[in-house]
């Protein structure tokens, strides 16, 4: 069984590898490369600059690989072997399909592990250079943008001291507007402000119309109104906008941090929750895509690549348009967790429902 079960491996290994090349070279003909031209076109964008947004943009690609790959490798060798009549030798000495799709079962569930890792520690990384090189370096540090719920945080010896949320930022007046200021000390909540909007003055800035509440065991002690104030933090304006991410540059740590922030805010953070939750689904994908890959495979003339090919493609539209109506219907009013979710719930029962069929 050992021998089988690296014969087996073997020959899916090779498969994905083949599919993460073949797909990854779709998304950079498709995508890629013509928004790279047009940086060379319109901004006159260096080689070397070209060179590192080629490679910042390969883990965001690799990561909607991988449970394509999955799936096609496992349709492709399962073809194969199903054509060959290797299947039906197997089960003839007793083996049966659970104990035969196992290994494969195995992989796609540390390739999903992987996944979700990688998705983590490489991609909001990789997606935050490629922004950089694009915003200070080809467009010329372009003047910032305005931009919506802004934070700041003041963390020393791990332990956060201060956190400055703004709900907007002007960056024609240099202001930002509805502003929350907590301070801590050891961990606790000490003093909120409240502000109406804060201006960048003389190179600092000030708040305008707030109110200061002062916390003692988690219960207010006592509030002071204000006209001005110093707002005690250094960024200028444009270190403000630089220092923020967007939510796929974020880790999932960060996404939790900033929904919480918002929330406190009551801010409606559906959008941010839906990003949160496909940092795992869409890398679960590649478990799930497993599951139906391989009884597929067993169907009769599917030891054809071509065939292969064109079935994994349709069941990859029909999956990921599924993902994107789930994430509409999460900003309908469901949970988005719920909602999120739902495409891979399905997907693993039709594979459940597939592999004992397949069994029999």
């Amino acid at each position: 069984m050992r021998i089988l079960d690296r014969y087996i491996l073997k020959e899916v290994l090779l498969a994905f590898l083949f599919g993460i090349f073949a797909f990854s070279a779709v998304f950079i003909g498709s995508g890629t490369l013509l928004r790279i031209a047009q940086y060379v076109t319109q901004y006159g964008a260096s080689f070397s600059a070209v060179v590192r947004l080629f490679v910042y943009s390969m883990p965001a690609i690799m990561l909607w690989t991988f449970p394509m790959s999955m799936l096609l490798a496992t349709l492709l060798v399962f073809g194969k072997l199903s054509g060959a009549s290797e299947i039906t030798a197997m089960k003839s000495c007793g083996i049966s399909f659970y104990r035969i799709i196992r290994p494969v079962v195995i992989m796609g569930i540390v390739v999903s592990i992987f996944a979700i890792a990688f998705d983590e520690y490489v991609v909001p990384w990789a997606n935050q250079a490629y922004a950089d090189v694009i915003n200070y370096e080809i467009k010329n540090n372009a003047a910032p943008q305005s931009r919506e719920h802004i934070i700041l945080k003041e963390i020393k010896d791990g332990n956060i001291q201060r956190l400055v949320y703004a709900r907007r930022f002007d960056v024609e007046k240099n202001r930002m507007e509805m502003i929350t200021m907590q301070d801590f000390e050891e961990g606790n909540l000490v003093r909120v402000e409240n502000a109406d909007y804060a201006d960048w003055t003389n190179n600092e800035w000030i708040l305008h119309n707030g109110v200061i509440y002062s916390l003692s065991n988690g219960e207010m002690s006592y509030t002071m109104h204000f006209g001005t104030q110093k707002l005690p933090i250094q960024e200028n304006p444009d270190n403000i906008i630089r220092e923020q991410k967007k939510p796929e540059e974020m880790t999932m740590k960060e996404l939790e941090a900033q929904i919480k922030i918002m929330r406190s805010q009551y801010v409606d953070t559906t959008d941010l929750e839906i990003e949160l939750y496909q940092r795992i689904t869409v890398p679960l994908a590649s478990f799930i895509f497993t599951l139906i890959g391989a009884p597929l495979g067993l169907q009769p003339n599917r030891n054809s690549s071509s065939i292969g090919f064109g079935l994994s493609i349709i069941i990859i539209f029909i999956y990921y348009a599924f993902m994107t109506i789930a994430s509409v219907i999460g900003r309908m009013g469901i949970p988005p967790a719920y909602a999120v979710w739902l495409p891979n719930i399905i997907g693993a029962v039709i594979g459940c429902y597939l592999i004992k069929k397949a069994a029999r």
